[in-house]
């Protein structure tokens, strides 16, 4: 096997040497990154030497996640030494940010976490303009150049779905952890929205704001999860397949916009699930679910009215069109609007909470359909976004195909703080939509 391509758990099961691992790496994205351009900040040298410290730790000494590579989205604040701050900038892909680069010397609660678990930060990838708009980035679909990656956490999806990097860290506000997971045929995790802190983190909305992971493999989730101390109240016990399993196909209000890839992948997912021994059953959400779309779009424009109104006073002139409106309110959202679209999330989510506590999980969409074509925008999240909106946890689940050849994804999701039980869940799951047709060429 090529270096590259092992998952952050075959490298550690590998005994290694980390700068081999990581030469591998660097060399592989030496080759394709002028095609994908999944990075905002790669600093090669910087990283084998990293590499190389790491390997001088004595085996007895190191951590869980000894020399595992990590992509970081480029809203966390990462220091990277005591001798300098700006080794690794932090710029948001902001005008703002690119010669200041953000200074600051702290790293982001999570990446804390990470280097305490021996984790080599590797580099910043790309995000749209504060991980806040659909305006697409300069990062392409590693399957397919002349189509998105998704986004917001364009470069992390694309990085790990191009075998550049085995895990990197995202954000979700809407969609920008599960919609790039789908578009780039591999896994994403969006956790209980607070399980993860946010310091140090660029906020865009505060009660939606949530941190998670892409990767290649359920194990490689359950990695980070660990180094995020994420734990159940109780210690998940679920089988290692899916026979007796209990499954609901849910497509939410917003089906209508599913595209045919979608379609048919939702389709066949039941009956592959079915074919295993699972049942699975029709679930639809009662109307008053209807209106978790415009409360959490109003929740969340009124929340990044607050969040960006400094860098508006500093430069509107060089913000993007939809950050101003956030702030200057074209639409006269009041702060009324804004308690009633909270308080109305507020009260389904234990609502949600007792309807999908019946199920081992919840199959629902990833994203519309395959990527779109075209880079200007990193597609529509209306179909990922309600759980988000309802603070649950979701895990992407690649395995599908649509009409153009390019990867599908389907969610699983569960009630609120059942994180560790939804990885074991879709670790049962994921080799059944395997079945799904999908077959990376890369």
């Amino acid at each position: 096997m090529l270096l590259y391509r092992m998952t952050a758990t075959e490298f550690l099961s590998s005994g290694l040497k980390v700068e081999d691992y990581v030469r591998s790496l660097l060399d592989h994205i030496s080759a394709r990154d002028s095609e994908v351009q999944a990075w905002a900040y790669l600093d090669k040298e910087y990283v084998l030497s990293q590499a190389r410290q790491l390997d001088t730790i004595p085996p007895e000494k190191r951590g869980p996640l000894h020399g595992v590579p990590v992509g970081v989205k480029d809203i966390y604040y990462t220091k990277v030494n005591k001798e300098s701050l700006i080794d690794m900038p932090t710029q948001h892909n902001s005008p703002l940010y690119q010669d200041d680069a953000a200074n600051v010397n702290v790293d982001a609660a999570l990446i804390m976490l990470l280097k305490s678990a021996g984790a080599l930060i590797f580099g910043k990838t790309t995000t749209t303009e504060f991980a806040s708009v659909t305006t697409g980035t300069i990062s392409k679909n590693p399957h397919n150049p002349t189509r998105t990656p998704g986004g917001s956490s364009s470069g992390s999806g694309a990085a790990v779905g191009d075998l550049q990097v085995p895990v990197a860290l995202g954000t979700q506000t809407i969609g920008s952890i599960i919609r790039p997971a789908s578009f780039n045929g591999i896994f994403g995790f969006k956790p209980t929205w607070g399980a993860i802190s946010r310091e140090g983190v660029k906020i865009c909305a505060l009660n939606f704001d949530t941190m998670g992971f892409f990767a290649r493999s359920i194990e490689d989730l359950e990695l980070l999860a660990d180094a995020a101390r994420l734990e159940d109240d109780e210690k998940p016990i679920v089988p290692s397949t899916i026979e007796g399993m209990k499954f609901a196909a849910c497509k939410t209000h917003v089906w209508p916009q599913a595209g045919p890839g979608t379609i048919n992948a939702l389709d066949l997912a039941v009956k592959l699930l079915r074919a295993q021994g699972a049942s699975v059953e029709e679930l639809e959400l009662p109307e008053e679910f209807a209106s978790v779309r415009q409360s959490h779009l109003q929740a969340f424009e009124c929340d990044a009215r607050s969040t960006f109104m400094n860098e508006y006073i500093r430069a509107k002139d060089q913000l993007d069109p939809i950050l101003v409106g956030f702030v200057e309110n074209p639409t006269k959202l009041s702060h009324r609007d804004h308690l009633n679209a909270l308080d109305n999330l507020a009260q389904l989510r234990p609502k949600f909470d007792l309807i999908a506590s019946r199920y081992d999980a919840i199959v629902t969409p990833s994203a519309v359909d395959e990527a779109p074509e075209g880079l200007a925008s990193t597609g529509n999240a209306a179909l990922c976004a309600t759980w988000t909106a309802l603070h649950t946890p979701v895990v992407n689940v690649p395995g599908f195909v649509g009409e153009n050849g390019l990867p599908i994804g389907l969610s699983l999701v569960a009630p609120r703080y059942h994180d560790r039980r939804l990885l074991k869940v879709a670790a049962a799951v994921a080799p059944v939509f395997e079945g799904g047709g999908w077959k990376s060429s890369l």
